[in-house]
Protein backbone atom coordinates (compact mmCIF):
# COMPACT_ATOMS: atom_id res chain seq x y z
CA UNK A 1 0.00 0.00 0.00
CA UNK A 2 1.05 3.49 -0.71
CA UNK A 3 0.40 6.88 0.58
CA UNK A 4 -2.37 9.04 -1.53
CA UNK A 5 -0.75 12.54 -2.26
CA UNK A 6 -3.18 15.31 -4.42
CA UNK A 7 -2.23 18.82 -4.62
CA UNK A 8 -4.69 21.09 -4.73
CA UNK A 9 -5.58 25.32 -5.41
CA UNK A 10 -7.78 26.44 -2.49
CA UNK A 11 -9.85 29.36 -3.34
CA UNK A 12 -13.16 31.08 -2.42
CA UNK A 13 -15.71 33.13 -3.45
CA UNK A 14 -17.90 35.48 -1.75
CA UNK A 15 -16.90 33.12 1.28
CA UNK A 16 -17.47 30.22 -0.25
CA UNK A 17 -14.51 27.29 -0.51
CA UNK A 18 -13.38 26.13 -3.65
CA UNK A 19 -11.07 23.88 -3.61
CA UNK A 20 -9.08 22.96 -7.28
CA UNK A 21 -7.42 19.57 -7.70
CA UNK A 22 -4.15 20.42 -9.72
CA UNK A 23 -2.61 16.90 -9.16
CA UNK A 24 -3.10 13.30 -8.24
CA UNK A 25 -6.36 12.80 -9.80
CA UNK A 26 -6.79 9.92 -12.25
CA UNK A 27 -7.45 10.26 -15.93
CA UNK A 28 -11.65 10.04 -16.09
CA UNK A 29 -13.03 8.04 -18.72
CA UNK A 30 -15.76 8.97 -20.87
CA UNK A 31 -16.65 9.82 -24.24
CA UNK A 32 -19.12 12.81 -22.54
CA UNK A 33 -18.99 14.59 -19.13
CA UNK A 34 -21.68 13.04 -17.65
CA UNK A 35 -20.18 9.75 -18.63
CA UNK A 36 -16.62 10.95 -16.66
CA UNK A 37 -18.90 11.96 -13.89
CA UNK A 38 -20.43 8.10 -13.39
CA UNK A 39 -16.63 7.26 -13.55
CA UNK A 40 -15.58 9.12 -10.71
CA UNK A 41 -18.40 8.48 -8.76
CA UNK A 42 -17.89 4.21 -9.25
CA UNK A 43 -14.11 4.50 -9.40
CA UNK A 44 -12.97 7.40 -7.51
CA UNK A 45 -15.01 8.66 -4.97
CA UNK A 46 -12.74 7.88 -1.95
CA UNK A 47 -10.62 11.04 -3.44
CA UNK A 48 -13.68 13.02 -2.99
CA UNK A 49 -14.39 11.95 0.40
CA UNK A 50 -10.69 12.30 1.22
CA UNK A 51 -10.69 15.72 0.32
CA UNK A 52 -14.00 17.20 1.25
CA UNK A 53 -15.35 15.40 4.20
CA UNK A 54 -12.88 15.97 7.70
CA UNK A 55 -9.97 15.54 8.99
CA UNK A 56 -8.73 17.43 5.63
CA UNK A 57 -12.45 19.02 4.67
CA UNK A 58 -15.51 20.02 6.57
CA UNK A 59 -19.13 20.36 6.34
CA UNK A 60 -19.36 23.38 3.78
CA UNK A 61 -16.29 22.18 1.37
CA UNK A 62 -16.32 22.28 -2.15
CA UNK A 63 -14.25 21.06 -4.89
CA UNK A 64 -13.21 20.99 -8.51
CA UNK A 65 -12.17 18.12 -10.48
CA UNK A 66 -10.50 19.31 -13.88
CA UNK A 67 -10.67 17.16 -16.58
CA UNK A 68 -10.43 17.03 -20.55
CA UNK A 69 -13.59 18.88 -22.36
CA UNK A 70 -15.67 16.36 -24.27
CA UNK A 71 -18.16 19.02 -26.09
CA UNK A 72 -17.74 21.17 -29.20
CA UNK A 73 -17.01 25.04 -27.74
CA UNK A 74 -15.29 23.69 -24.53
CA UNK A 75 -11.93 24.88 -23.76
CA UNK A 76 -11.26 23.31 -19.72
CA UNK A 77 -13.75 20.83 -18.58
CA UNK A 78 -14.84 20.10 -14.40
CA UNK A 79 -16.67 17.79 -12.36
CA UNK A 80 -18.07 20.27 -9.49
CA UNK A 81 -17.72 18.26 -5.75
CA UNK A 82 -19.44 18.79 -2.17
CA UNK A 83 -19.85 16.67 0.90
CA UNK A 84 -22.64 14.62 -0.62
CA UNK A 85 -21.51 13.91 -4.11
CA UNK A 86 -21.47 15.76 -7.53
CA UNK A 87 -23.29 18.63 -8.99
CA UNK A 88 -24.66 19.57 -11.72
CA UNK A 89 -23.35 23.11 -11.89
CA UNK A 90 -22.13 26.03 -9.67
CA UNK A 91 -21.44 29.09 -10.02
CA UNK A 92 -18.87 30.25 -7.24
CA UNK A 93 -16.85 27.84 -8.23
CA UNK A 94 -17.08 28.40 -12.04
CA UNK A 95 -16.01 32.17 -10.72
CA UNK A 96 -12.56 30.96 -8.83
CA UNK A 97 -12.09 28.56 -12.22
CA UNK A 98 -12.28 31.37 -14.00
CA UNK A 99 -9.34 33.51 -12.18
CA UNK A 100 -7.45 30.51 -12.05
CA UNK A 101 -7.49 29.02 -15.47
CA UNK A 102 -5.70 32.83 -16.27
CA UNK A 103 -3.62 32.95 -13.48
CA UNK A 104 -1.83 29.36 -14.07
CA UNK A 105 -1.53 29.96 -17.63
CA UNK A 106 -4.59 27.65 -18.68
CA UNK A 107 -5.93 30.52 -20.71
CA UNK A 108 -4.25 33.28 -22.29
CA UNK A 109 -5.17 36.78 -20.85
CA UNK A 110 -4.66 39.62 -23.83
CA UNK A 111 -5.18 43.13 -22.84
CA UNK A 112 -6.87 42.25 -19.38
CA UNK A 113 -9.37 40.23 -20.89
CA UNK A 114 -10.00 36.66 -21.45
CA UNK A 115 -12.76 34.22 -22.68
CA UNK A 116 -13.05 30.44 -22.67
CA UNK A 117 -15.79 27.97 -22.89
CA UNK A 118 -15.93 25.79 -19.96
CA UNK A 119 -17.42 22.52 -19.68
CA UNK A 120 -19.84 21.47 -16.98
CA UNK A 121 -21.47 18.53 -16.31
CA UNK A 122 -24.82 20.94 -16.85
CA UNK A 123 -23.19 22.01 -20.32
CA UNK A 124 -20.99 24.12 -21.76
CA UNK A 125 -20.89 27.87 -20.52
CA UNK A 126 -18.91 30.95 -21.54
CA UNK A 127 -16.79 32.24 -19.17
CA UNK A 128 -14.99 35.98 -19.80
CA UNK A 129 -12.48 37.79 -17.22
CA UNK A 130 -11.41 41.35 -16.73
CA UNK A 131 -8.48 42.24 -15.20
CA UNK A 132 -8.35 45.90 -14.58
CA UNK A 133 -5.33 46.63 -12.13
CA UNK A 134 -4.21 44.59 -8.72
CA UNK A 135 -6.10 42.32 -7.35
CA UNK A 136 -8.97 39.93 -8.24
CA UNK A 137 -10.28 40.07 -11.70
CA UNK A 138 -13.95 40.18 -12.52
CA UNK A 139 -15.20 36.79 -13.55
CA UNK A 140 -18.47 36.22 -15.62
CA UNK A 141 -20.64 33.45 -16.93
CA UNK A 142 -23.51 33.04 -19.12
CA UNK A 143 -25.59 30.08 -17.86
CA UNK A 144 -26.84 27.12 -20.03
CA UNK A 145 -30.49 27.79 -21.06
CA UNK A 146 -32.44 28.28 -18.15
CA UNK A 147 -36.09 28.12 -17.05
CA UNK A 148 -39.05 27.90 -14.08
CA UNK A 149 -40.05 24.67 -14.79
CA UNK A 150 -42.55 24.28 -12.17
CA UNK A 151 -44.87 27.50 -10.68
CA UNK A 152 -46.86 27.33 -7.53
CA UNK A 153 -46.67 23.76 -6.27
CA UNK A 154 -47.49 22.91 -3.07
CA UNK A 155 -46.55 20.27 -0.42
CA UNK A 156 -47.19 19.40 3.01
CA UNK A 157 -45.13 19.69 6.28
CA UNK A 158 -45.43 18.78 9.39
CA UNK A 159 -45.72 21.82 11.69
CA UNK A 160 -45.82 24.37 8.58
CA UNK A 161 -48.74 23.23 7.07
CA UNK A 162 -49.52 23.81 3.01
CA UNK A 163 -46.42 25.55 1.43
CA UNK A 164 -46.37 26.92 -2.05
CA UNK A 165 -42.85 26.95 -3.66
CA UNK A 166 -41.67 27.10 -7.64
CA UNK A 167 -39.38 25.21 -8.64
CA UNK A 168 -36.36 26.43 -11.22
CA UNK A 169 -33.14 25.06 -13.32
CA UNK A 170 -30.05 27.45 -13.28
CA UNK A 171 -27.97 24.57 -13.80
CA UNK A 172 -29.32 22.49 -11.17
CA UNK A 173 -32.92 22.33 -9.82
CA UNK A 174 -34.11 24.39 -7.15
CA UNK A 175 -36.82 24.79 -5.04
CA UNK A 176 -37.31 28.39 -4.21
CA UNK A 177 -39.69 30.39 -2.21
CA UNK A 178 -39.53 33.46 0.52
CA UNK A 179 -38.94 32.78 4.02
CA UNK A 180 -41.71 34.80 4.67
CA UNK A 181 -44.48 32.24 2.81
CA UNK A 182 -43.26 29.89 5.77
CA UNK A 183 -43.60 32.02 8.36
CA UNK A 184 -40.01 32.89 8.95
CA UNK A 185 -37.58 36.27 8.26
CA UNK A 186 -34.91 35.31 6.15
CA UNK A 187 -32.59 38.40 7.46
CA UNK A 188 -33.86 37.80 11.29
CA UNK A 189 -34.57 33.97 12.10
CA UNK A 190 -31.71 31.92 13.55
CA UNK A 191 -29.83 30.34 10.46
CA UNK A 192 -30.15 27.41 12.16
CA UNK A 193 -34.03 27.21 11.88
CA UNK A 194 -34.20 28.45 8.66
CA UNK A 195 -31.62 25.37 7.64
CA UNK A 196 -34.43 23.16 9.31
CA UNK A 197 -36.86 24.28 7.29
CA UNK A 198 -34.53 24.60 4.23
CA UNK A 199 -33.76 20.68 4.48
CA UNK A 200 -37.09 19.73 5.15
CA UNK A 201 -38.63 21.41 2.06
CA UNK A 202 -35.85 19.46 0.17
CA UNK A 203 -37.28 16.43 1.74
CA UNK A 204 -40.82 16.88 1.13
CA UNK A 205 -40.34 18.08 -2.62
CA UNK A 206 -37.72 15.10 -3.21
CA UNK A 207 -40.88 12.55 -2.09
CA UNK A 208 -43.75 14.41 -3.90
CA UNK A 209 -42.24 15.55 -6.99
CA UNK A 210 -40.89 13.94 -10.12
CA UNK A 211 -37.68 16.10 -11.72
CA UNK A 212 -36.76 15.77 -15.01
CA UNK A 213 -34.77 17.22 -17.29
CA UNK A 214 -35.92 17.21 -21.26
CA UNK A 215 -32.77 16.26 -22.91
CA UNK A 216 -30.07 14.89 -19.57
CA UNK A 217 -31.65 12.50 -16.97
CA UNK A 218 -28.68 12.98 -14.96
CA UNK A 219 -29.57 16.81 -14.34
CA UNK A 220 -33.14 15.46 -13.06
CA UNK A 221 -32.83 15.90 -9.51
CA UNK A 222 -33.47 18.59 -7.10
CA UNK A 223 -30.28 19.84 -5.91
CA UNK A 224 -31.76 22.22 -2.77
CA UNK A 225 -33.82 25.14 -1.20
CA UNK A 226 -33.35 28.80 -1.87
CA UNK A 227 -35.27 30.45 0.27
CA UNK A 228 -35.47 34.15 -0.37
CA UNK A 229 -35.93 37.92 0.85
CA UNK A 230 -39.21 39.44 -0.59
CA UNK A 231 -36.99 42.45 -2.76
CA UNK A 232 -38.36 41.89 -6.15
CA UNK A 233 -35.61 41.32 -9.05
CA UNK A 234 -36.69 43.92 -11.32
CA UNK A 235 -35.73 46.88 -10.30
CA UNK A 236 -32.66 49.13 -11.75
CA UNK A 237 -30.72 50.45 -9.28
CA UNK A 238 -32.69 48.75 -6.52
CA UNK A 239 -31.52 47.45 -3.15
CA UNK A 240 -29.93 43.98 -3.06
CA UNK A 241 -31.94 40.89 -2.37
CA UNK A 242 -30.51 37.86 -0.12
CA UNK A 243 -30.57 34.06 -0.91
CA UNK A 244 -29.79 31.22 1.63
CA UNK A 245 -29.09 28.29 -0.63
CA UNK A 246 -29.58 24.73 1.71
CA UNK A 247 -27.89 21.51 -0.61
CA UNK A 248 -26.73 17.96 0.39
CA UNK A 249 -27.06 17.12 3.55
CA UNK A 250 -27.74 20.67 5.16
CA UNK A 251 -24.64 22.36 3.30
CA UNK A 252 -25.16 25.76 3.32
CA UNK A 253 -23.64 28.37 0.02
CA UNK A 254 -21.90 31.11 1.70
CA UNK A 255 -22.40 32.41 -2.05
CA UNK A 256 -25.11 33.89 -3.20
CA UNK A 257 -25.14 30.67 -5.31
CA UNK A 258 -24.04 31.26 -9.30
CA UNK A 259 -26.72 28.51 -10.78
CA UNK A 260 -29.01 29.61 -8.09
CA UNK A 261 -29.05 33.40 -8.97
CA UNK A 262 -29.58 31.72 -12.31
CA UNK A 263 -32.55 29.76 -11.19
CA UNK A 264 -34.27 32.86 -9.33
CA UNK A 265 -33.67 35.17 -12.98
CA UNK A 266 -34.94 32.91 -14.69
CA UNK A 267 -38.08 32.40 -12.73
CA UNK A 268 -38.15 36.16 -12.69
CA UNK A 269 -38.19 36.19 -16.44
CA UNK A 270 -40.98 33.24 -16.58
CA UNK A 271 -43.12 35.10 -14.19
CA UNK A 272 -42.60 38.35 -16.75
CA UNK A 273 -40.93 40.25 -13.37
CA UNK A 274 -37.68 40.85 -15.63
CA UNK A 275 -36.82 42.01 -18.76
CA UNK A 276 -33.87 41.50 -21.14
CA UNK A 277 -30.89 43.79 -19.80
CA UNK A 278 -31.87 44.35 -16.67
CA UNK A 279 -29.69 43.14 -13.51
CA UNK A 280 -29.59 42.93 -9.54
CA UNK A 281 -27.15 42.24 -6.91
CA UNK A 282 -27.85 39.27 -4.64
CA UNK A 283 -26.25 38.40 -1.68
CA UNK A 284 -25.63 35.05 0.23
CA UNK A 285 -24.91 34.67 4.34
CA UNK A 286 -21.72 35.99 3.93
CA UNK A 287 -23.26 39.55 2.83
CA UNK A 288 -20.46 39.29 -0.27
CA UNK A 289 -22.93 39.40 -4.10
CA UNK A 290 -23.08 38.44 -7.51
CA UNK A 291 -24.59 40.49 -10.02
CA UNK A 292 -27.16 38.69 -12.35
CA UNK A 293 -28.60 40.28 -15.81
CA UNK A 294 -30.89 38.81 -17.67
CA UNK A 295 -29.26 38.54 -21.41
CA UNK A 296 -31.78 36.32 -23.05
CA UNK A 297 -34.85 35.12 -23.08
CA UNK A 298 -37.84 33.46 -25.69
CA UNK A 299 -40.11 30.70 -25.68
CA UNK A 300 -38.72 26.62 -25.68
CA UNK A 301 -40.22 23.36 -24.39
CA UNK A 302 -39.88 24.25 -20.78
CA UNK A 303 -41.17 27.57 -21.26
CA UNK A 304 -39.41 30.63 -21.15
CA UNK A 305 -36.02 29.35 -21.88
CA UNK A 306 -33.29 31.96 -20.49
CA UNK A 307 -29.79 33.08 -20.44
CA UNK A 308 -28.01 35.09 -17.36
CA UNK A 309 -24.62 36.75 -16.65
CA UNK A 310 -23.81 36.38 -13.22
CA UNK A 311 -20.70 38.11 -12.11
CA UNK A 312 -18.19 38.33 -9.14
CA UNK A 313 -15.13 37.76 -7.80
CA UNK A 314 -12.65 34.77 -6.41
CA UNK A 315 -9.82 34.80 -3.89
CA UNK A 316 -6.96 32.58 -2.96
CA UNK A 317 -6.81 31.08 0.47
CA UNK A 318 -4.11 28.38 0.19
CA UNK A 319 -1.51 25.88 -2.18
CA UNK A 320 -2.02 22.65 -0.45
CA UNK A 321 -0.66 18.94 -0.49
CA UNK A 322 -3.19 17.05 0.87
CA UNK A 323 -2.02 13.29 2.43
CA UNK A 324 -3.74 10.09 2.83
CA UNK A 325 -1.57 7.76 4.68
CA UNK A 326 -1.72 3.94 3.87
CA UNK A 327 -3.58 2.71 6.80
CA UNK A 328 -4.83 5.55 8.08
CA UNK A 329 -8.45 5.16 9.36
CA UNK A 330 -10.04 8.17 8.22
CA UNK A 331 -7.89 8.61 4.71
CA UNK A 332 -11.47 8.51 3.03
CA UNK A 333 -12.55 11.18 5.04
CA UNK A 334 -15.11 10.96 7.93
CA UNK A 335 -18.51 12.83 8.87
CA UNK A 336 -19.69 13.69 12.71
CA UNK A 337 -21.91 10.39 13.90
CA UNK A 338 -25.39 11.85 15.04
CA UNK A 339 -24.85 10.19 18.03
CA UNK A 340 -21.99 8.47 19.57
CA UNK A 341 -23.36 5.03 19.38
CA UNK A 342 -23.43 4.89 15.78
CA UNK A 343 -19.65 4.73 15.85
Amino acid sequence: MTDTVVRTIDMHTAGEPVRIVESGYPELRGTTILEKRRDALTRFDALRTMLMLEPRGHDGMYGVIPTAPCAQGADLAVLFTHQEGYSTMCGHATIAIGRWAVDSGRVPLVDGRAAFGLEAPCGVVRVEVEQKGEGAPLVAFESVPSFAMLLDQEVDLPGLGRVTFDIAFGGAFYAILPASRIGLSLMETPLAELVCAGTAITAAVRAALTIRHSTEPDLGFLYGTILTDDVPLGAHGGRPSYNLCIFAEGQIDRSPTGSGVTARIALAAARDEMNIGQFCEIRGVSGEGFVGTLTAAEPGPDGILSRVRVAGRSHYAARCEFIAEAGDRFAHGFTLPAKLSEL
